[in-house]
């Protein structure tokens, strides 16, 4: 199966086939080779997109932030490409006490979460500032939406406030009341 990506003009193929292709990929080409145009740096071997041997891919770089919250699931903290920094949905646990009680209500949790969103963020050297998204789960939408709403607004400016989606679910890891997953871009 292959398609076209109309962003980078890169004609992409399943996984085992991109694996192939590195080796092949002609030798000219120095590291960190700049793309300019969809070719390499020196146009000479005429391969359109980037170029899986430099690490100039967009491929993801998955981090896990010292001092982080403590995965409740196998995941990394965030996972990065093409200047896109994607953070899992985080828990309203503390990092430095991952075994104890969750806060009780759903300000003091919603508050623990985007604390620990703003802990992952800063281990990559971002902030709030460059959350462009946000997605949050609640397991009691409607006795909960108006604290909740209360709580997260506080953590943006008025005129800085990113894209969200709200969903109500029935139920989430740890017995937490909230969930908040975030895209932030990197300047």
């Amino acid at each position: 199966m292959m398609f076209l990506d109309m962003r980078y003009l890169v004609v992409c193929a399943p996984q085992h086939a991109l694996r192939r292709a590195v080796p092949t990929h002609p030798p000219h080409r120095p590291p960190k080779a700049v793309l300019r145009g969809g070719l390499c740096e020196q146009g000479k071997c005429g391969e359109i997109g980037p170029c899986f041997r430099t690490g100039e891919t967009g491929m993801p770089e998955f981090h896990m932030i010292a001092g982080g919250p403590r995965p409740v699931a196998p995941f990394s903290h965030a996972v990065e490409a093409d200047g896109w920094v994607m953070l899992t949905g985080q828990m309203p646990t503390d990092p430095d006490a991952p075994d104890a009680p969750l806060p009780e209500g759903i300000a003091a949790q919603t508050r623990q979460v985007m604390d620990n969103l703003a802990l992952i963020l800063a281990g990559l050297d971002l902030d709030l500032s460059n959350v462009v998204q946000c997605r949050c789960y609640l397991t009691e939408f409607e006795q909960d939406y108006e604290a909740f709403n209360t709580a997260y607004q506080s953590y943006f400016p008025v005129a800085r406030r990113p894209a969200r989606t709200t969903i109500g679910v029935t139920a989430l890891a740890v017995g937490a009341l909230v969930e908040i997953d975030m895209v932030a871009r990197r300047p």
